[in-house]
């Protein structure tokens, strides 16, 4: 049986021929930051100086990489728990999420539109940050404890929001179904929305690790320099203040400072810092451009 095809006329042609070659550039536009700042990280800091920022390094240097790997027992606690508070805290908040969104679009659950009220109030106004400082450190006592970078980041307004919009677009005729075949709430969740909510959960779960992995600011708030490991993106945030700190002595001393890497010790920084988390898009890429718009279009 002759396959129907439908022919293309040459208007069609030149606007397939430029869309690929203006997503190609796209694409090419957003990988070149990365990449330049690759190469900058491995070259010297004389060579950035005298030539700048290149995407293949004039002048092979390591001097960086080892400044920030100086410590390594305490880069690999560091990434040990960035890890499991990105891990924990992505499975753990995918489920309250979920659970939240699903109880606020369900019609037979009272008084949803005022706690959907409450929430997105929230995204409006802010208690600031010292009624949330006093919170943490006076009535919930969690200074210096991983609880208070760990806790905050559990629940997001417009989070609930988006998966409340996404579980909206599941007919609520199979949950009516469901209970008619003996189902209590909890399985139907399990079985049934959880499965179908699959393109939601990436989008959400890719969020919520992303906040994780970058979280510096709680950390800088509760966790004092006595606590040994702290979150990655803070232990190389000091190890930058730390080099700068040294350039800014040296100078104050009539000292030239050719030797302390500065510009290539940011770089570097951002290498080790976003090299793990770039490989978690592209196994929910699938979903997450379905999740995101989904949960946009519904109101």
């Amino acid at each position: 049986m002759a396959k129907n095809t439908i022919k293309l006329d040459k208007s069609n042609y030149f606007v397939k021929g430029f869309a690929y070659v203006f997503i190609s550039l796209l694409a090419l536009a957003c990988l070149i930051p990365f990449l330049l700042m690759l190469g900058t990280s491995f070259t010297s800091e004389a060579a950035v100086r005298e030539f700048g920022f290149n995407l293949w390094p004039k002048e092979f240097d390591l001097l960086a990489y080892r400044l920030v790997f100086e410590n390594p027992d305490l880069i690999i606690g560091s990434y040990i728990v960035t890890i499991t508070m990105t891990v924990g805290g992505t499975a753990i908040g995918l489920f309250l999420l979920s659970m939240t969104g699903y109880a606020l679009q369900r019609p037979d659950f009272d008084f949803r539109n005022q706690i959907s009220f409450f929430i997105y109030f929230t995204t409006l106004f802010s208690g600031g940050l010292v009624p949330f400082y006093l919170l943490i450190v006076k009535i919930l006592g969690l200074k210096n404890n991983y609880l208070a970078v760990f806790l905050p980041g559990l629940m997001s307004p417009w989070l609930i929001i988006l998966m409340k919009n996404f579980t909206k677009s599941i007919p609520f005729a199979i949950t009516e179904s469901a209970k008619i075949d003996g189902a209590n709430d909890f399985r139907i969740f399990l079985n049934i929305i959880l499965p179908m909510s699959k393109p939601a959960l990436a989008t959400v779960g890719l969020f919520l690790a992303l906040s994780y992995w970058n979280e510096w600011y709680n950390s800088m708030l509760f966790l004092e320099a006595n606590v040994k490991y702290r979150p990655l993106q803070l232990f190389l945030y000091n190890v930058v203040n730390k080099i700068e700190y040294i350039r800014n002595s040296a100078a104050s001393s009539n000292i030239p400072p050719m030797d302390v890497p500065q510009e290539t010790m940011k770089m570097a920084t951002a290498i080790v810092a976003i090299g793990p988390i770039m490989l978690v898009y592209p196994f929910i890429q699938k979903y997450f451009i379905q999740g995101i718009t989904i949960g946009a279009v519904k109101g």
